[in-house]
């Protein structure tokens, strides 16, 4: 008599638990390398402003589809480069098919450019300007449910409010609050998901 000896589930690999929103490949794989984990890079940080405010109104997976090639129209997001921008190059933009052609958003690249420039002037860095919004450590959540995660705070209010006051633009406290999320200086990976302890 032959007995099947049933293949061990040591082999099987693990299911990834996730955060909901993460559905397409492009999202999870955002979630997984970006999404709330601290980023201290300026040049990371300008990115990531850039692409939060041309993502108002618009899905993020959107954003995803179309951020390399927006880093490629906007000189790999280079404040220096693009503080420069004068109406040729915004007329230029506003040719582009591959990128978000909205031309508030597209006349704000320039302006939000130069007050980047300032701040980076005024505190060093601006990361040493950004994370002092958190005292420099991530705000750790607890979330269960994605409906408990807000979409601003009192600190992306005030965050909003001072960025406003520099000169920046699409800075507004949803905005500034999903901006938080993306580089890290909150945590709102929900509990279940793989990612809240590595964040």
């Amino acid at each position: 008599m032959t007995m099947t000896v049933a293949p061990s589930n040591s082999t099987l690999t693990p299911s990834i638990q996730r955060c909901p929103w993460a559905k397409s490949e492009l999202d999870q794989a955002y979630h997984d390398t970006v999404w709330g984990k601290p980023e201290h890079d300026d040049r990371r940080l300008f990115e990531m402003l850039i692409l939060e405010g041309m993502q108002a109104g618009l899905s993020w997976s959107t954003i995803l589809r179309k951020r390399e090639a927006m880093s490629k129209a906007f000189d790999r997001f280079d404040p220096h480069l693009i503080s420069h921008y004068d109406e040729g190059k915004l007329q230029e933009l506003l040719q582009n098919p591959e990128i978000i052609r909205n031309r508030a958003k597209i006349s704000a690249l320039p302006l939000n450019a130069q007050a980047f420039l300032r701040v980076q002037e005024e505190f060093g860095s601006f990361d040493r300007y950004l994370w002092s919004w958190v005292n420099h450590s991530p705000i750790q959540n607890q979330w269960t449910e994605v409906t408990e995660v807000p979409a601003k705070t009192s600190i992306s209010e005030a965050m909003s409010k001072d960025l406003l006051r520099r000169g920046f633009k699409f800075v507004g406290p949803t905005i500034c609050y999903a901006y938080m999320q993306a580089v890290g200086l909150v945590n709102d990976h929900l509990l279940s998901c793989d990612q809240h302890g590595a964040c």
